[in-house]
């Protein structure tokens, strides 16, 4: 059965790793939903937006390139809630290296990848070793569970496990580097290879087990807090599901876009392309399959790249040619349709990432299935008439995302003080703005750059207000800040690393962050998103 969606409300979108509490080991954590739940609750606030949290390689910081479409990274479990490191001393019995490497992750002004994942999965293998120690050999309780776990997720566990922890013995190379008995999936390679790893597949079970247990958890204490999630159009060629299902994917080409407005080469992702035949005779089990696991997860989520399921632009690694596939409208909008349904099926609610170059029918399918897309307020404009005037949001459809950014958007601050003299009048001319704002501030924001406290209440109200049903805003967009979470088509120490200023836990004792509450509280309350 589809979920059908609340009327009006608003979120906050902040990734995972973003929000670390003071328990934290230098990242976010599963158990820190909770804790920025309170906060989003007490801001009025409905839904709270994460980016992918699937398991990414090892020396890979995003979360759109993931050795897994179904595995939660390993990086997210909270130690605090691990029973058997508390069976092994917990922190207190970290020798004094781990400890100073600990302190430094926690300290850090930013997200210390390099110090987290190998100080973390050194500690879980520990926990494992008791884990098998005591619950294993006793065959307690909790190894019941842990068995139950297995038992019921093995439609996606059994292959990523085994896939996890070949990656590992042969030092994270790439599947398609593997011999190739086990490249090419051979049965009996397979089967001597979950014998001779049957430790380190059971330990990469272990992990998804602890980590499905503190999610469940925690999606029991988010209360009023709908957590959505973001499900990437395409996994990496080098993952457990690509692997599992060779036959499924092109990898003779690369997915990306073509050349638009926006760029005169287009771009390519490196990522295989949906063999969309193969797919629709087995009836989109795969797709299925993600659908059912997001729907595990979250009470909604993201569509990224939408258009990539009606139509995917790919390019012969040969350099002999490119093109969509399907490649007529019709069929595209056959395949779209099915894409959605399926989705749908599993019974979270969706929504659809329907920015850039995207076909007039496409947006119209999105409508008759009831499907709201984005409204960036930077890019909704009147592009055919004199002058390009701004949509007033209050002008946008209900069935709608009403946004400021995303998470490869400068945020809102940065926009407004880099935007012309031109485009900053532009904006101050949206009625819902125009309003807002008295003849001195408008005069004062264009005669300077400078991101006023002004301009933001007058932006986010004009937002708050908007018809769109659902408002979902960027975290440093509501407080006014200036960070960026990714540069796309950049490759930077900056990237994915930004965490909150203060820990999640701390934030009801914040003043900035107890005055934004309050703000935005008035402000769902004023536009009927409470």
């Amino acid at each position: 059965m589809t979920a059908s969606p609340a009327s009006r409300r608003a979120g906050i979108l902040v990734p995972l790793f973003s929000i670390p509490s003071s328990r934290s080991w230098g990242i976010g954590e599963i158990a820190d939903l909770e804790h920025i739940a309170q906060w989003l609750d007490a801001a009025g606030q409905r839904v709270l937006q994460l980016l992918p949290i699937n398991e990414m390689p090892p020396d890979e910081r995003s979360p759109y390139s993931a050795l897994s479409a179904m595995a939660i990274d390993p990086q997210f479990i909270s130690m605090g809630g691990v029973e058997d490191f508390d069976a092994i001393g917990g922190e207190a019995a970290l020798p004094a290296a781990d400890r100073a490497r600990l302190d430094a992750a926690r300290s850090s002004d930013t997200i210390d990848y390099a110090t987290i994942r190998p100080l973390k999965l050194d500690v879980l293998r520990r926990a494992f070793a008791c884990f098998r120690a005591q619950e294993c050999r006793n065959r307690s309780a909790r190894f019941a569970e842990f068995k139950a776990f297995c038992e019921d997720q093995a439609w996606w566990l059994e292959d990523y496990a085994l896939f996890r922890a070949l990656h590992a013995r042969y030092d994270e190379r790439p599947w398609m580097e593997w011999p190739a008995p086990l490249r090419d999936r051979e049965a009996d390679a397979l089967q001597s290879a979950r014998a001779e790893l049957a430790d380190a597949v059971t330990f990469r079970q272990y992990l998804q087990w602890l980590a499905a247990v503190q999610w469940a958890r925690v999606r029991s204490r988010t209360g009023r807090v709908q957590l959505f999630g973001d499900l990437p159009f395409m996994v990496s060629t080098d993952s457990a599901d690509v692997w599992a299902r060779q036959d499924e994917f092109r990898l003779d080409v690369s997915v990306g876009v073509p050349p638009d407005a926006f760029s005169d080469t287009g771009q390519d992702w490196g990522l295989p392309a949906y063999r969309w035949d193969v797919f629709a005779a087995r009836d989109f089990d795969w797709l299925r399959h993600r659908a059912r696991r997001n729907a595990d997860l979250y009470r909604g989520y993201r569509i990224d790249h939408l258009v990539g399921f009606y139509r995917t632009y790919f390019r012969e690694k040969s350099g002999q040619g490119a093109g969509f596939t399907p490649p007529d409208e019709s069929s595209q909008q056959a395949l779209g349709e099915k894409v959605l349904m399926t989705f749908r099926e599993a019974g979270a609610e969706i929504i659809a990432e329907d920015l850039g170059t995207v076909p007039d029918f496409v947006r119209g399918s999105l409508t008759r299935l009831g499907v709201p897309g984005y409204k960036v307020l930077r890019w909704e404009r009147y592009w055919d008439e004199a002058g390009q005037p701004f949509r007033d949001p209050a002008e946008y459809a209900s069935l709608a995302v009403a946004t400021s950014g995303t998470h490869d958007t400068e945020p809102m601050a940065v926009w407004w003080e880099q935007a012309s003299l031109d485009e900053r009048a532009a904006v101050l001319m949206i009625p819902s703005i125009r309003d807002r704002l008295d003849e001195t501030s408008r005069a004062s924001a264009l005669q300077h750059q400078e991101f006023s406290q002004a301009i933001r209440s007058a932006l986010l109200e004009s937002l708050y207000s908007s018809r769109a049903d659902l408002l979902l805003l960027p975290i440093q967009d509501v407080f006014g800040w200036r960070d960026r979470i990714n540069q796309p088509a950049t490759v930077s120490d900056g990237n994915w690393t930004w965490r909150l200023p203060w820990p999640s836990d701390t934030l009801s004792a914040q003043p900035e962050a107890v005055a934004v509450a309050r703000e935005l509280r008035d402000l769902s309350e004023r536009y009927g998103r409470a």
